[in-house]
């Protein structure tokens, strides 16, 4: 065999390997039409979530003492109807100890909110109901996609479901106001609802072509810090809603000490102990703002990571995420020594949806980059 020379020409037309880049296709008609029906959705969600955190904040979630989930969409039309909600109102703790005295139009004002909290998730079902079977009839759901669209039906009747069974712990006797347990269940359950939302909405935004291309320039070890760190942002939320179960963001308004102390006084005063950690304003409220910290320094280790992702779009729903944290925080700090007032308590709410969805996407992104050469270099 003729021995070859160590450094050769290469032959003119031979082909060289081209760099492997991510091709967005756009979606199909059928997914951009169920995408638009999801964002719908996600609206109507986090209009609900708003809603319910003013129903609360005027002290309107035990107005009306029973669950009708079809007739209880007609509201009172006649003096009458009015005068037997009034009286069933009246027969409840809230009325006896807290709202003794209230007129007619007083109660009319808390009776509306609720109604409305009612109202506007009737209206959830209803455009969830509509949008699935049209698509369904119409054969338009891509494949794998059934179930998830269902589930998300069914966790919408789980929530009504726990709506009420939140409501009716405050009906009982010596309750003023729903269990603050059961109210974080509820808040938890919408977030977990339009966490699902959103993520759908990022999956039907590109084909599954390009998904499936673009994970292969996934980064596993951000994916994963995002997760944890949606995690977290969850278990906060939820603490956050102990606290305004129990109007715990009102008691102790001085930061960062607490009554002075580093954890407040008569912390764990309640019997049995495990009660304080659920029902003990002071506990309650240092637990969430301990967290709050906790989160804060986890949220800066994500975002060091994720400032050195390979991807552009990455970077910036990384940067985006660390931003609207220092907002939350900072907003719950002034809610905080402000005692908590209904403008500031329902905006700290709704910002916590912004940074949730905000996490959601830096995850995703971080799952299936966007635009950019696979590999290590940076777009």
């Amino acid at each position: 065999m003729a021995k070859r020379p160590i450094f050769e020409e290469v032959a003119e037309g031979t082909a060289q390997a081209a760099p492997v880049r991510v091709q967005i296709e756009r979606p199909s008609g059928a997914r951009r039409a169920i995408r638009a029906w999801l964002g719908v959705l996600f609206v109507l969600v986090m209009a609900m979530i708003a809603v319910g955190g003013l129903t609360r904040l005027t002290g309107s979630g035990l107005s009306i003492t029973d669950w009708r989930p079809l007739s209880g969409a007609i509201p009172p039309m006649t003096a009458e109807d009015w005068a037997r909600e009034f009286d069933a109102y009246r027969q409840i703790d809230q009325y006896r100890l807290v709202n003794q005295g209230m007129t007619l139009g007083e109660f009319q004002f808390i009776y509306w909110w609720e109604w409305g909290h009612r109202q506007l998730g009737r209206v959830i079902g209803l455009v969830w109901g509509l949008g699935f079977v049209w698509f369904w009839l119409r054969g338009q759901i891509p494949p794998g996609w059934t179930g998830r669209l269902l589930l998300l039906g069914a966790l919408g009747g789980a929530q009504g479901a726990i709506g009420w069974w939140m409501v009716a712990s405050g009906l009982t006797e010596g309750m003023v106001a729903v269990a603050s347990y059961r109210l974080a269940v509820h808040l938890g359950l919408a977030f977990v609802i339009l966490g699902l939302i959103a993520w759908f909405m990022l999956l039907l935004g590109r084909s599954q072509a390009a998904l499936l291309q673009a994970r292969r320039g996934r980064e596993a070890k951000l994916f994963s810090l995002s997760t944890g760190l949606m995690h977290f942002a969850f278990l906060q939320i939820i603490l956050g809603a102990l606290v305004a179960g129990i109007d715990a963001g009102r008691g102790y308004t001085d930061w960062p000490l607490m009554a002075g102390q580093v954890i407040p006084p008569a912390a764990f005063e309640l019997e049995p102990v495990w009660r304080n950690f659920f029902e003990n304003d002071g506990l309650v409220q240092f637990i969430h703002r301990t967290a709050g910290y906790l989160l804060a320094a986890f949220g800066i280790v994500v975002w060091l990571r994720g400032r050195r992702a390979s991807y552009r779009a990455t970077r910036g729903a990384f940067h985006t995420m660390l931003a609207l944290l220092a907002a939350q925080i900072s907003l719950g700090i002034v809610t905080v020594m402000h005692g908590a007032p209904w403008p500031l308590a329902i905006t700290h709410q709704v910002l916590a949806v912004a940074l949730f969805v905000a996490i959601i996407r830096a995850r995703f992104l971080a799952q299936y980059p966007l635009g950019a050469t696979i590999g290590r270099g940076r777009a």
